[in-house]
C-alpha cells in the first residue's frame, strides 16, 4: 500500500507519511475538498504525517451542510485518532478560520498554526460584507444551472494551474461545491476570529498571496493579535496560493515546522 492510500476509519480523509512523523493537518477552503492539498501531500509525506480531511458539505461529506461546530468536532476526532492527539494545523480560507477556532479551544493539541488567506475578521463592517456575500452566493447557487457554471469555471481554473495532470484530475474528480460557500459565510459572520487567535499561545504563521488584497490588508493586524506570530506572503499569487505556487507554499510550511515549531533547542 502506498503512502497516499493509507486507510482510515474516518470517512473522507487523506493520510500519507510515516505514522511516527510530525503530524500536519491541512484544512481546505470552501468549495474545494481535502484533495486541494495533493501537491503538499506529495511533497511533504516523506518527512511528515500529512492528513487532509473533507469538511462537512464537501467531498465525501457532501450530503452534509457546512457548519462550524460539526467541523470543529470532526477536526478534533481527526487530531485525536489520526495525529496522536497533536498536530500542526494548516488552514486556508474557510479552513483557516476553522483551524483558528480549534486552536483557541484546544491549544494543547496544536503544535503550531498556519492561517492562510484568513486574516480578514468577519466582524463589524467585514461581518456585514461576509453576510451579504454569503447570502448572495446562497441565492444564486439555488439554480442548478448557475451552480454547474461555477463548478465548470472552478475546474477550468484548476486545469490552468501549473500542476501535474494527475493532481489536476484528482482535485477535479473530488468535486467542487459552490453552494457551501453560501453556507459558510453566514455561519461565520460575527465570529471574532482575531480575538480567538489571541488566546492561542503557540506559534502562528499568518500567510497570504500578495495579490489577495483583502487578506493582505488584514495581515498585519491579524499577526499583531497573535501571541507568537510570523507574517509572510507568497509573491505574485492570489487567494488559493497553495495551488498557484505549490512549491513556494510547501517551502513556507516546511520552514515553519523546522525553524519555528520544531527548532532545535539551545540547551
Amino acid at each position: 500500500m502506498s503512502q497516499i492510500e493509507q486507510e482510515t476509519e474516518i470517512e473522507g480523509v487523506d493520510v500519507a507519511g510515516p505514522p511516527d512523523a510530525q503530524p500536519i493537518v491541512f484544512v481546505h477552503g470552501a468549495m474545494f475538498t481535502g484533495k486541494m492539498w495533493a501537491p503538499q501531500r506529495d511533497a511533504l509525506s516523506d518527512e511528515f504525517r500529512v492528513i487532509a480531511p473533507d469538511l462537512p458539505g464537501h467531498g465525501a461529506r457532501s450530503e452534509e451542510t457546512f457548519q462550524l461546530e460539526p467541523a470543529l468536532d470532526l477536526l478534533d476526532e481527526i487530531v485525536e485518532t489520526l495525529a496522536d492527539g497533536h498536530a500542526i494545523l494548516v488552514g486556508l480560507s474557510l479552513g483557516g478560520y476553522v483551524s483558528t477556532e480549534y486552536a483557541s479551544r484546544h491549544p494543547e493539541k496544536v503544535d503550531g498554526l498556519v492561517v492562510v488567506g484568513s486574516s480578514a475578521n468577519p466582524v463589524g463592517g467585514m461581518g456585514v460584507v461576509t453576510r451579504a456575500v454569503g447570502s448572495a452566493s446562497r441565492l444564486v447557487t439555488r439554480s442548478d444551472l448557475v451552480e454547474q457554471g461555477i463548478r465548470r469555471a472552478g475546474e477550468r481554473w484548476v486545469r490552468n494551474r501549473d500542476l501535474s495532470p494527475e493532481i489536476q484530475e484528482e482535485i477535479i474528480e473530488a468535486g467542487i461545491y459552490p453552494r457551501q460557500f453560501g453556507e459558510a459565510g453566514p455561519d461565520l459572520r460575527w465570529e471574532d476570529f482575531r480575538a480567538a487567535l489571541g488566546t492561542y499561545p503557540g506559534p502562528t504563521l499568518v500567510l497570504y498571496g500578495s495579490r489577495d488584497l483583502v487578506m493582505r490588508k488584514g495581515g498585519e493586524d491579524h499577526a499583531a493579535a497573535a501571541n507568537d506570530a510570523y507574517l509572510a506572503s507568497i509573491d505574485g499569487v492570489g487567494h488559493i496560493c497553495n495551488l498557484h505556487r505549490p512549491e513556494a507554499f510547501t517551502d513556507a510550511v516546511r520552514r515553519f515546522s523546522d525553524e519555528i515549531v520544531n527548532a532545535p533547542s539551545d540547551d
